[in-house]
């Protein structure tokens, strides 16, 4: 048994040092990607497409519902205890601070991270990470860094998408239940909004995207030959970038209320 325990930990500490080592490989490649650009151009701008722009759509009606539910919630509750201005709080306290950042996370995990480790674990398998070594590039540079910044670009951009879909749909379903002016719901909502509310919510979206970016490419590229580790590693990678994002929200808001 302690056999076992000690080769148990033994392959943690091995793995968990690979991929600080890999971590280390993909922040010096971004650094240097600026001055080689062309190499990964084309993959940075079709990263940016599927995850940006293509998820649009899925965000928009997600950021609408949870507006809405808001609404319906608050405003049915809240004047039962004559707290009718606290709905402002609550909707930048869980749009804007929570739900917005990590409902996007979960998302571009379950479209990004899965497509990401399903094509670089398919390029393993069938050798073309090896053709591309042979004829010197850098599968790192070339693979990984355009989907780590396409990837954490696009959380960013789209976390801001889905915090004003979100405070825009909760106006329009307020206009069906209890009409406002335009100006009184926005000033109202200005005003229960903070700068570091903005920054919570910006340094979240950034950490989310650098920590699916990375599991995603490097789960990819830990296939080794057979083709039914892809669908492992891609739910490892879902698992781990879920999981991750839940501790990195944890932590941040720890921060925050601190």
């Amino acid at each position: 048994m302690l056999a076992a325990l000690g080769q148990w930990l033994n392959d943690k500490i091995s793995a968990l040092l690979y991929a600080s080592g890999y971590l280390l490989k993909v922040l010096i490649a971004t650094v240097t990607f600026p001055r080689r650009r062309q190499v990964g151009n084309r993959v940075l701008v079709l990263q940016i497409l599927f995850t940006g722009v293509e998820a649009m759509g899925i965000i928009t009606l997600i950021a609408l519902a949870i507006g809405a539910v808001i609404i319906i919630q608050g405003v049915s509750l809240l004047p039962q205890f004559g707290q009718g201005q606290l709905i402002y709080t609550i909707l930048i306290a869980v749009i804007v601070r929570e739900l917005g950042p990590i409902l996007t996370a979960f998302i571009v995990t379950a479209r990004s991270g899965t497509a990401i480790a399903t094509e670089l674990g398919g390029m393993v398998v069938t050798h073309q990470i090896e053709a591309y070594v042979s004829v010197g590039i850098n599968p790192i540079s070339y693979l990984a860094v355009p989907r780590f910044l396409g990837v954490t670009l696009s959380m960013m951009v789209l976390t801001v998408y889905f915090i004003v879909v979100g405070l825009f749909g909760a106006f329009f379903l307020t206009q069906l239940i209890k009409p406002i002016p335009l100006s009184e719901y926005f000033g109202n909502l200005f005003s229960a909004l903070r700068f570091v509310d903005i920054l919570s919510s910006l340094v979240k979206s950034f950490v989310f995207g650098v920590l699916i970016s990375l599991v995603s490419t490097y789960q990819g590229f830990n296939v080794r030959q057979a083709s039914t580790e892809v669908p492992q590693r891609v739910i490892k990678a879902v698992g781990q970038g879920v999981v991750l994002c839940i501790v990195a929200n944890a932590i941040v808001s720890l921060i925050y209320y601190i």
